[in-house]
């Protein structure tokens, strides 16, 4: 069964969830480019060599290395002199094959070449497929912190193929729960349920029940994104646990998955919410339980807490000198907390002390 999640921006643009997809989904959705850069991860190779086979020689390769080490400004100029070298022009497009960082790239390839080139995004991982290809949130890290460089620029369309998902290993999908998790606190209880009643099904990539959570989760993200494609209001909802789980990848050099970080974010900020009166203790609880349920981490070295600090301070949701976190009121009613003072901050990260 395949799903098709619309994404209304101001160019609306189809998430496409189904099992072998992938081929016809990209052959058809860059149809008319007359080159295509296909820019994947190593496990990909396999996939691109199969998609230049069937789209022909116009197809061009570009393998990135794995993870965060592709989001660096000397992997994009890699690719912009790839594109510069062919001739690339406004009618042809960008494929993003591989995980979330890997999109992220092609997107901000994609969106800075010629001022705005057409990009398919492919993701083969959950974190990718819930969240990073999909949104138009496109960028590379600096070493001043996570995503600080990047321009906002709509996918022709979000391919989710399940079936990449089937070979990974048990942790590496796991990580990319940490979203989903995310998008049930935010918006979607029916998603919590789901992995509190049914987590071996609902973790496994054959089923129903993945298909189904995976949908749910992105069309959290396809609903804000409509209402607020440039982070100008609603879009900040999607940064629940993130300004914690960004300085906390940045201090570990981009060695921690993504998934990982964002886990103890969300720890981080429902504990910031129970310390500020408006989140029960029983819904901290529950964020802790369902994530060690999915073998994420719930606690941090305490040591680290003043260059974490330091960190967030750059964090791009900061306003001037000002913090600001996304903090729950209860399940399903998020909301912002501007400003919380030192103390506060310093008691809700001691909760996480390993």
């Amino acid at each position: 069964m395949t799903t098709v999640i619309p994404v209304r921006t101001e160019r609306p643009y189809d998430v496409v969830v189904g099992r072998d997809i992938l081929l016809p989904q990209i052959a058809e959705a860059v149809a008319g480019a007359a080159q295509v850069l296909v820019v994947h991860q190593p496990a990909m190779a396999r996939q691109a060599d199969a998609l230049k086979a069937e789209l022909g020689d116009h197809v061009l390769l570009a393998e990135v290395p794995d993870a965060e080490a592709a989001k660096r400004i000397e992997v994009a100029q890699f690719l912009w002199q790839i594109m510069g070298q062919a001739d690339f022009t406004r009618t042809d497009m960008v494929v993003g094959l591989g995980g979330g960082a890997v999109t992220d790239l092609a997107g901000f390839v994609a969106a800075t070449w010629l001022r705005g080139v057409g990009v398919v995004l492919a993701p083969s991982s959950v974190l990718g497929m819930v969240d990073a290809a999909v949104g138009g949130k496109t960028g590379i890290n600096t070493e001043q912190g996570k995503n600080l460089v990047g321009a906002f620029h709509h996918p022709a369309r979000v391919v989710c193929d399940l079936a990449l998902l089937d070979t990974l290993p048990r942790n590496e999908l796991l990580t990319g729960f940490a979203e989903i998790v995310k998008a049930g606190f935010i918006a979607d209880p029916a998603i919590l349920t789901l992995l509190e009643e049914h987590l071996d099904v609902a973790t496994d990539p054959t089923t129903p029940e993945f298909a189904e959570i995976i949908a749910r989760s992105i069309q959290v993200k396809a609903d804000v994104v409509a209402e607020d494609f440039t982070e100008q209001g609603l879009r900040e909802i999607l940064n629940y646990g993130h300004t914690l789980g960004h300085a906390i990848e940045h201090t570990e050099r981009y060695r921690w998955r993504h998934g990982a970080a964002v886990a103890i974010g969300l720890m981080f900020a429902a504990e910031l919410g129970r310390l500020a009166g408006r989140l029960p203790e029983s819904v901290v609880d529950r964020h802790r339980a369902i994530l060690e349920s999915l073998e994420l981490p719930t606690t941090y070295p305490i040591g680290r807490w003043q260059t974490l600090l330091a960190t967030m301070r750059r964090d791009k949701k900061a306003r001037g000198a000002m913090l600001r976190f996304i903090v729950l009121d209860d399940v399903a009613r998020p909301r912002v907390l501007e400003g919380p003072d030192d103390s506060m901050l310093f008691t809700a990260y001691q909760s996480l002390a390993d």
